[in-house]
């Protein structure tokens, strides 16, 4: 599938389309048939239904996914912001299986990144209020998605997908063109999954993701999906990142903001090779862009002004915010200029709403739903 080679960090080569135009079967018609007092539905029977018809191959399936993913997309906003829900399987379970080539360069190829890229990262986890999770994405003007994905063995969850890496601008796909979106799943910024599991990426000066023979080496933004997919808690998060070798290679190294519903956090930097996840000691927690493993506490506000202001701020309030309140503090910390901030996003860790701003509109706010299945 060509949607593994994609995604090792945040800007690859353009993506490749996968699948094609499918035609779907049509939908039996049904009639109300009364039993008793309760009224069943029944299929009406139809030639196609009498007869012993074959089974559906995978691949045929696999068609219709796509085909139903791809008319999904719609645009919400001129910025533009678009929404997407992926239908099946994309693969990433047989992905995790071999992982990338670092050797093969349309795998680690980042061009264009730049020392100026930052970003904002930060939990508020109050047992008296919301349990939110907020994160401003600061570069270039982009085109953004927001990507809902049910994959089976794995789980449901909401992402946000800068679309410009998969070849797309500020004019609407329609058609063929459509086609690279099939492999959004790969390129997931931050998001939330259906467990209260949230996670956001920062560009900082260095990390290393190991290079152990007896590992898969996977890319920054496919342990986003790994977090996403397959883990319930912060520690379940850790333990699979660990399993894995983190490719950084071909663009600005990463680490990780990840926090989960049962007020949870940790930053998680890869350093000699090695996961090393900074826990909450209070009930919240901040990231910016610069490695906090190793760094005093008490110098951390200096080296970042972003992270100074929403410190404090969480400090003053306990961890206590409303999501509305987490829109704000997104917003005294968003930035302007040649790397604004593209969107802003609160995550609600136990409701699974969210809210989405895009271009510092804050006056124009985007609410969304992910539906969360606790256990």
């Amino acid at each position: 599938m060509k949607r593994v080679l994609f995604g090792v960090l945040i800007v690859l080569l353009l993506a490749s389309a996968c699948g094609g135009a499918t035609t779907s079967t049509p939908e039996p018609t049904t009639t109300l048939q009364a039993t008793g007092t309760l009224a069943t539905v029944q299929p009406t029977p139809t030639i196609e239904a009498t007869l012993a018809a074959p089974p559906a191959t995978s691949t045929q399936s696999a068609a219709v996914d796509q085909s139903r993913t791809l008319a999904s997309l719609r645009r919400i906003s001129d910025f533009p912001l678009y929404e997407m829900h992926y239908y099946g399987d994309y693969g990433f379970d047989s992905f995790l299986q071999e992982g990338i080539d670092i050797e093969d360069p349309t795998q680690s190829d980042f061009g264009g990144m730049s020392d100026e890229w930052a970003c904002t990262c930060f939990v508020a986890l109050s047992e008296k209020g919301d349990l939110v999770f907020g994160r401003n994405f600061d570069w270039y003007v982009h085109p953004a998605l927001i990507l809902f994905t049910d994959p089976p063995g794995g789980y449901a969850s909401v992402s946000m997908v800068d679309i410009s890496y998969l070849g797309y601008g500020v004019e609407e796909p329609s058609g063929a063109e459509r086609e690279g979106l099939l492999d959004a799943p790969y390129f997931p910024f931050d998001g939330l999954n259906e467990h209260g599991l949230a996670v956001g990426i920062m560009a900082v000066s260095d990390a290393d993701g190991g290079e152990d023979p007896d590992k898969v080496t996977i890319g920054s933004l496919h342990a986003v999906r790994l977090t996403l997919d397959y883990a319930r808690d912060v520690d379940q998060a850790i333990s699979l990142l660990r399993n894995y070798n983190g490719e950084f290679g071909g663009g600005p190294p990463l680490h990780y903001l990840i926090a989960d519903s049962s007020g949870n956090s940790a930053v998680v930097e890869f350093i000699g090779g090695e996961v090393n996840a900074l826990r909450n000691s209070e009930p919240w927690q901040v990231a910016t862009n610069f490695v906090i493993s190793g760094t005093a506490p008490e110098s951390r506000g200096s080296l970042c002004s972003r992270y100074r202001k929403a410190y404090e701020a969480l400090e003053r309030a306990n961890g206590d915010i409303s999501p509305e309140e987490a829109m704000a503090l997104l917003g005294d910390v968003s930035q302007s200029g040649d790397f604004p901030t593209i969107w802003s996003v609160v995550y609600e860790m136990t409701s699974g709403d969210g809210q989405v701003v895009v271009g510092r509109q804050y006056d124009h706010v985007y609410q969304f739903n992910l539906e969360m299945r606790y256990e």
